[in-house]
C-alpha cells in the first residue's frame, strides 16, 4: 500500500521521530566529553567479564527504557512522592537488573566530565558495548539524548510486550513504536543471550503443544507447576547465555523457543520465513539487528533543552 494511505497519527509519529533523530549525532560528545565512550566501554567490559549475564541485562534495560515514552532514562528513576517509577511495573519488578552497574558507569563518566553525559545515552552505549562484549554486531550509536524528569508506571505496564504475547500483539506493539516486523524479529534475537524467570514460561512448558518435549521436560525440573519457584532462572536459548549468535532462531525452528512470544515467531505465521533466514544466515541477522537497534534508540528521545542531564541516574536533579 502506498505511504500516502498511512493514518495521520502514524505520519505524525515518523515526522517527529525524524526531527528527534536529526538532533542526535554519533559525535555529540567528541568535544564536550571525548573520553565518554571509552569510559563506558571499559566499565561494561569489566561488568560482563565478571558476569556474562550482565550483558543481556544491560541490553534489556535499554529496551525497556525506549519502549516506555522513548529513550529517556526514565526506567532508572526510583519512586518519589510525586510519581511512582517504572521499576515495580509487572515487566520490570524482580526482573530488570544492572542498575548498580549503570550507577558505577555514571560515576566514572562524571569523573571525566561533570554533568555532560545523560543516563539515557549511557544506557544506549552500554547496550551496544554489551552486545559487542558477547560477540555480537557493532552499530553506530546516535547520541545527545537527555534524561526525563518523571516516569510512568502505567506506561511500563501497558507498552512493554509480554512474554505471553501472540504474534499479532507483538507486531502491533512494535509498530506503535515505529518499528517494522523485521525489526521486531531481529530484536527478539537478543534472546540468544540472557535468562528468563520460571513465571514467564511456566504455562508454556506445562500446557502448550508447540514445544519440543525434551525442552519442556528439562525446564520443568527447575520450574515446578505449583508451589513456588517463580524466580528460578533458565537460559533463553536453551543452551547458553554467554554468546551472541543466531542460535535462538535455530531453536525456534526446532520448537525450542522458551517463551510463548518467542515461539510465536515460528509456527505458521508471517514471520516464519525471516526466522528461517536468520537461523542459517548469521550475517543477515547481525545486520538487521544492528539496524533495528539504531531505530529503537531513536524512539522519542528528549533533546535540546528538554529534560535534563542527571547527576544521579536514580533521581532527578
Amino acid at each position: 500500500m502506498a505511504c500516502n494511505h498511512r493514518p495521520p497519527c502514524l505520519l505524525a509519529f515518523f515526522f517527529f521521530a525524524a526531527i528527534a533523530s536529526a538532533q542526535l549525532s554519533s559525535t555529540f560528545y567528541s568535544t564536550s566529553c571525548p573520553l565518554a565512550i571509552q569510559t563506558i566501554r571499559q566499565a561494561v567490559r569489566a561488568a560482563v567479564a565478571k558476569e556474562a549475564r550482565m550483558g543481556a541485562s544491560l541490553l534489556r534495560l535499554h529496551f525497556h527504557d525506549c519502549f516506555v515514552n522513548g529513550c529517556d532514562g526514565s526506567v532508572l528513576l526510583d519512586d518519589t512522592p510525586s510519581f511512582t517509577g517504572e521499576k515495580t511495573a509487572v515487566p520490570n519488578n524482580n526482573s530488570l537488573r544492572g542498575f548498580d552497574v549503570i550507577d558505577n558507569i555514571k560515576s566514572q563518566v562524571e569523573a571525566v566530565c561533570k554533568q555532560v553525559v545523560s543516563c539515557a545515552d549511557i544506557l544506549a552505549v552500554a547496550a551496544r558495548e554489551s552486545v559487542a562484549a558477547l560477540g555480537g554486531p557493532p552499530w553506530t550509536v546516535q547520541l545527545g539524548r537527555r534524561d526525563a524528569t518523571t516516569a510512568s508506571l502505567d506506561a511500563a505496564n501497558t507498552e512493554i510486550p509480554s512474554p505471553k504475547s501472540d504474534l499479532d500483539d507483538l507486531i502491533s506493539a512494535y509498530s506503535k513504536k515505529g518499528l517494522s516486523t523485521t525489526d521486531m524479529v531481529a530484536l527478539s534475537g537478543a534472546h540468544t543471550i540472557g535468562q528468563a524467570r520460571c513465571i514467564s514460561f511456566r504455562d508454556r512448558i506445562y500446557n502448550e503443544t508447540s514445544i519440543d518435549s525434551s525442552l519442556a521436560t528439562s525446564r520443568q525440573s527447575n520450574c515446578p507447576s505449583s508451589g513456588g519457584g517463580d524466580d528460578n532462572l533458565s537460559p533463553l536459548d536453551a543452551v547458553t547465555c554467554t554468546l551472541f549468535d543466531n542460535f535462538y532462531f535455530r531453536n525456534l525452528v526446532k520448537k525450542k523457543g522458551l517463551l510463548h512470544s518467542d515461539q510465536q515467531l515460528f509456527g505458521g505465521g508471517s514471520t516464519d520465513s525471516l526466522v528461517t533466514t536468520y537461523s542459517t544466515n548469521t550475517a543477515r541477522f547481525f545486520s538487521d539487528f544492528a539496524a533495528a537497534m539504531v531505530k529503537m534508540g531513536n524512539i522519542s528521545p528528549l533533546t535540546g533543552t528538554d529534560g535534563e542531564v542527571r547527576l544521579n541516574c536514580r533521581k532527578t536533579n
